[in-house]
């Protein structure tokens, strides 16, 4: 349960970091369009920290964590949340310096959504593999 704390708790800090750096970097830039830059704040904050918090309160009632399944989810899934706003960093800062965007950036973008996708696919196994043991203990 631990891991889920300290991870939601990271990223409160990173998505409140991160809505810092659009706004002061857009204004130090006098940029006024749309930049991926303004995403980051709500995916960190909803992929990470609301989403962490969550299954901190799972983990609680159907004990998720210590086992493998668990573990592979926590590293999936934050994998895929890193790699998808890093991503929106660089596109995001090299679109308020009006500079062309890398393929690779989307490229590396969609490796972390499917890396997000991944992890809730393992998230939804456990919780289903444990609502079902304890049907069967009640049973």
């Amino acid at each position: 349960m631990r891991k889920s704390y300290h991870a939601a708790h990271i990223y409160m800090i990173l998505g409140v970091v991160s809505g810092l750096y659009y706004r002061e970097f857009t204004k130090l830039n006098d940029f006024d369009g749309r930049t991926e830059l303004a995403l980051m704040h709500t995916h960190l904050l909803a992929l990470g920290m609301l989403l962490f918090l969550i299954v901190l309160t799972l983990d609680k009632l159907f004990q998720l964590s210590g086992s493998r399944l668990f573990t592979a989810f926590f590293w999936v899934y934050n994998a895929g949340v890193v790699i998808s706003v890093a991503m929106m960093l660089v596109h995001g800062t090299q679109t308020v310096l009006g500079r062309p965007v890398p393929v690779q950036v989307s490229l590396t973008a969609g490796l972390g959504h499917i890396l997000l996708t991944a992890g809730l696919v393992l998230l939804f196994v456990l919780l289903g593999r444990r609502l079902k043991e304890l049907a069967q203990s009640a049973g």
